[in-house]
């Protein structure tokens, strides 16, 4: 048995692939770095990451297969699967090896299983892009908190860049302990070596709340008490169209406006417009004493 040893990245992996064909010596099992080894193997080889080689895979495999299969790639990397790398590995593998594109011969045990893992990343990312929601902290910083089954944040940045411009925010992954912050120009990975229990729960405490913030979410559960009928609560058909692991982010069920960059209001269906008009009948007070529109910290998504 052959062993290689790496640091658990995907550039990493790629390495693995251009000195395998290096050394014309091919693995049995791929380890990280102080992972325990089996009982008997033949030999343990340490793979250094190099950016280089593994550029020089990557264009390699753009010759062989089309980008939408280069993208599913790094999307089943995301899974963090055991051993998704010792498939991913085999499928580079073939896709060097073989004289014609291999992307749709599900047949192949390994494409068919890497289809598979990377139907449910993808669709883990269109959950966490239906169902996140932001609070908005005192210091206008909207947060929000996911904690997905695969490593999805980074698939859901473009949206949230693209959705959010305007507005400071941070997403954190309370699962793996990271997230993206935005400050309306760059957005930045953080870590957090001291943890405030926000970053434990998913919750703002109200000591760094905006102020607003609980009145907003009070209005919300009570627009929804207001149109929900009891005769026709189908608690079934509601696990099925929101998984009952994101329910405890429902605490919070609201985020903010949907707003174009000229600050008009984007109407996304009935719901939503029945929801804004109860809104604005509810917070007249607030609009003439502030002179601020109430919808402006609003967002659906």
């Amino acid at each position: 048995m052959i062993i290689f040893v790496y640091d658990k990245t995907f550039e990493g992996l790629l390495t693995a692939v251009f000195d395998a064909y290096s050394r014309r010596t091919f693995p049995d099992l791929l380890v990280t770095e102080g992972e325990p080894f089996p009982l008997f193997y033949d030999e343990a080889i340490r793979i250094y990451t190099d950016d280089r080689k593994a550029e020089r895979v990557w264009k390699g495999l753009e010759k062989k297969i089309s980008k939408s299969s280069l993208s599913g790639l790094t999307v089943t990397w995301l899974s963090e699967l055991p051993e998704v790398d010792l498939l991913l590995f085999r499928y580079i593998r073939k896709a060097i090896d073989a004289p014609a594109t291999i992307e749709f011969n599900l047949g192949d045990p390994d494409i068919l299983e890497t289809a598979k893992i990377w139907k449910k990343v993808n669709n883990e990312r269109l959950r966490v892009m239906q169902f996140f929601r932001f609070q908005k902290a005192a210091d206008g910083t909207y947060f929000a908190a996911i904690a997905p089954i695969y490593n999805v944040l980074p698939l859901v940045l473009p949206y949230a860049q693209d959705r959010f411009a305007d507005q400071q925010w941070l997403i954190y992954d309370l699962k793996r302990e990271y997230g993206y912050y935005y400050d309306l120009n760059d957005t930045i990975e953080v870590r957090f070596e001291e943890k405030d229990s926000h970053l434990l729960t998913g919750l703002l405490s109200e000591d760094i709340m905006d102020k607003d913030e609980k009145l907003f979410q009070s209005m919300w559960k009570e627009y929804f008490k207001s149109i929900a009928i009891k005769e026709r609560l189908n608690l079934r058909l509601h696990r099925q169209h929101m998984p009952a692991r994101f329910l405890a982010n429902k605490k919070l069920v609201f985020g903010n406006i949907c707003r174009r960059r000229d600050n008009s209001i984007i109407a996304i269906n009935q719901p939503i417009t029945v929801f804004v008009n109860f809104i604005i009948e509810k917070l007249k007070f607030f609009q003439q004493e502030t002179r601020v529109s109430p919808l402006e910290n609003f967002c659906f998504i």
